[in-house]
């Protein structure tokens, strides 16, 4: 590709991208999707492991899986899901934390809740400040935060995070979510290995810029993380300081995953959990046997992913058996394997996991979302107000972007 033109450019082949091709391309309108990485899903990434099978290293759960739009996308593609409750949903493993104890720690979490919304009554805030004085439970549920939104409670906007829309009900898909995601592309014309670098939006017909040659559109859609806009991974000419602005008011928080293969799975219930610690933020999150496969998914958050990326990706098995040796003894060591992961950080087209609104800048959100003189349309998880953070709330981003986009035929 030196030099093209095409109806529709979509910038970002994650679940928004998908979402905004694949719905213009069956209303009949001609679109390209370009994508920087050599596979489509962005941060929805299945890898397939000799030994471990298929691992959704980057988003593994239909949240709401109920109102997912994925579901009723893996059911008309045939793709089982699962919808056993989520290890979350189920008491914690008795050995690491008594069921006495998780019931007052469950009291601690809903009072947190009650606080949240009290907070808003004065206007936005840290969501830190909704946490009880010295309360026992502070550390855990602080933890607990950083795989949710990827980032640490006093860097929370409490009106964000209270307006998350979550029905309870968390699934999985056989065979993947990312690899569900992506297959959704179907038959949209995409450019893989196609870095869009600039898109000068000063004529009337938009010109970008890309590691192929340059494109013309009459329309683009820009579905790429809010770290790459705010960080200017993609240049605007002219300009949208308020776009780049938005989109830093949402950065992108950290959550990464290590898988286990686990010898002997024996003495593990399917799809149980436990906490490294309880009593520090620095901790990850394990469940056994998910989908009764004998692994081991582990789950790292916020400042305690960011330390261990920088030391490198053996540095996350290191912490995980550390922490598993100290719940389950020393012989739990020689009965794991690490398969590979993905850093998230260190990934030049994400630069993160998901986002989270900064205190006071929840509105941010809809800012970024907002077209820019009808041929501009922006999109992903960080655009949705309810579902941010989430494949579904990306689709959802995608869809109206490209339903925009007929409207104005």
């Amino acid at each position: 590709m030196t030099s093209s033109s095409v109806d529709i450019a979509v910038v970002g082949g994650g679940a928004a991208g998908i979402a905004a091709a694949r719905r213009l391309r069956d209303a009949g309108r001609d679109v390209l999707l370009l994508e920087a990485r050599d596979r489509l899903g962005g941060r929805a990434f299945t890898h397939v492991d000799p030994v471990g099978g298929a691992l959704d290293l980057g988003c593994g759960w239909l949240h709401s899986g109920d109102v997912n739009p994925w579901t009723e996308i893996a059911g008309r593609a045939g793709v089982a899901v699962d919808r056993s409750p989520a290890p979350w949903s189920r008491p914690g493993m008795g050995l690491a934390f008594p069921e006495c104890e998780q019931a007052s720690f469950q009291q601690a979490r809903e009072d947190f809740h009650e606080r949240l919304s009290e907070l808003l009554r004065r206007g936005d805030a840290p969501a830190s400040e909704a946490l009880e004085p010295g309360g026992r439970w502070n550390a855990l549920l602080s933890a607990i935060y950083t795989y949710v939104s990827g980032g640490e409670l006093a860097r929370l906007s409490a009106r964000d995070l209270v307006s998350y829309g979550d029905t309870g009900l968390n699934y999985r898909v056989a065979g993947g979510y990312g690899a569900l995601i992506a297959s959704h592309a179907g038959d949209v014309s995409v450019a893989l290995g196609t870095t869009v670098s600039r898109i000068d939006h000063s004529a009337d017909i938009i010109r970008l810029d890309t590691s192929k040659g340059t494109i013309e559109a009459q329309k683009v859609v820009i579905a790429l993380p809010s770290a790459l806009i705010a960080g200017g991974g993609v240049a605007f000419a002219p300009d949208l300081p308020q776009k780049r602005e938005a989109a830093a008011g949402l950065p992108l928080g950290l959550a990464d995953k290590l898988y286990f293969k686990l010898d002997r799975p024996d003495g593990f219930e399917p799809d149980s959990r436990a906490f490294g610690r309880r009593d520090r933020v620095a901790t990850a999150a394990y469940h056994f046997l998910p989908g009764c496969r004998p692994l081991v998914e582990a789950y790292f958050g916020g400042d305690c992913a960011d330390a261990l990326e920088r030391e490198g990706e053996g540095a996350f098995a290191d912490f995980a058996l550390e922490e598993l040796v100290g719940l389950f003894g020393a012989d739990i060591r020689s009965r794991l394997t690490p398969l590979p992961t993905h850093l998230w950080r260190a990934d030049p087209f994400a630069r993160g996991s998901y986002s989270f609104a900064l205190p006071g800048r929840a509105g941010d959100r809809a800012i970024l979302a907002e077209p820019v003189d009808g041929r501009l349309f922006f999109a992903g998880e960080a655009c949705s107000e309810h579902d941010y953070s989430t494949a579904h709330g990306a689709y959802r981003t995608g869809i109206a972007a490209a339903e925009a986009i007929l409207a104005g035929r």
